[in-house]
């Protein structure tokens, strides 16, 4: 059994250049009602739109917080205070655009422990996160349903 489902959805009008969308947050609703668009993945003219890549750099960002506490806390070390960061790159490969690159920084305020402690949690967190883990690798089952209406 899982141990959580959580959906967003997104409504999206038009053709790609052109065209914008509103992704929500479902489950929550804590996303609210968010644009986007396809030139706000492309340039720096976002326009106070977000774009796939910002949304997964967020969820990343986020779950690698929760690891690096959970891998400090195990270790003796509950951290203060992580102030993480993701950039996520969209590139072209082969043709397409593609995310190439996910980028973790972490600042921590952690007592008690050491620089090298600390870069072995980190490490570890980086590698085991379940957001990482689907960024590396493929591991997560793919399935799409559609259905013209």
């Amino acid at each position: 059994m899982a141990m959580a489902e959580r959906r967003a959805d997104v409504v999206w009008e038009g053709g790609l250049n052109e065209g914008a969308g509103h992704v929500t947050g479902s489950t929550s609703g804590a996303l609210g009602d968010l644009p986007v668009t396809w030139a706000a993945r492309t340039t720096e003219a976002h326009g106070g739109r977000t774009s796939p890549e910002e949304l997964v750099a967020a969820a990343h960002a986020s779950c690698f917080s929760m690891a690096l506490s959970a891998e400090l806390g195990k270790a003796g070390h509950p951290p203060e205070r992580l102030d993480v960061s993701a950039t996520v790159t969209l590139d072209t490969v082969g043709g397409a655009p593609t995310v190439s690159r996910c980028a973790l920084a972490v600042r921590g305020r952690v007592p008690g422990i050491d620089a090298a402690a600390f870069e072995q949690a980190a490490q570890g967190a980086g590698r085991n996160c379940p957001i990482s883990r689907l960024l590396a690798g493929g591991s997560a089952e793919l399935t799409v349903d559609a259905t013209l209406t």
